[in-house]
């Protein structure tokens, strides 16, 4: 079965690189700025902040229906109340890469326990 681009969703992966003290307050600005999207946007699926063991990297993940929906949110970003550049420099990011990815399969487990494997589309 041949996935159609249509129907894959659509995953923006941005990855910061700090000081470890500005640690915390980053993620708390990307959780905050990640819930304002999710409530402002159709087509929202899920986001998580991670972080790394040394705390000098945060990665904010966000998962879209479709890529038209992830692209309209991150432009509300990169101009809202606190943009995606004030961001940066205010958390004082050395180094920031982006990506983004169709997702084809994901594997879930439902609630009896038992593991699926989802074709996307």
């Amino acid at each position: 079965m041949q996935v159609t681009e249509k129907n894959r969703s659509f995953t923006q992966v941005i990855e910061f690189q700090i000081e470890p003290q500005q640690q915390l307050a980053l993620v708390a600005a990307l959780s905050t700025q990640s819930e304002r999207l999710a409530q402002g946007h159709g087509g929202f699926i899920n986001a998580s902040v991670q972080v790394s063991d040394d705390g000098r990297r945060v990665l904010n993940y966000l998962q879209w229906r479709t890529r038209e929906d992830g692209e309209a949110a991150f432009k509300c970003f990169e101009h809202g109340e606190e943009d995606f550049w004030t961001l940066i420099r205010a958390h004082q990011a050395t180094a920031v890469t982006f990506g983004s990815f169709q997702v084809l399969r994901s594997i879930e487990r439902s609630h009896d326990n038992a593991l699926h494997c989802r074709l996307n589309g």
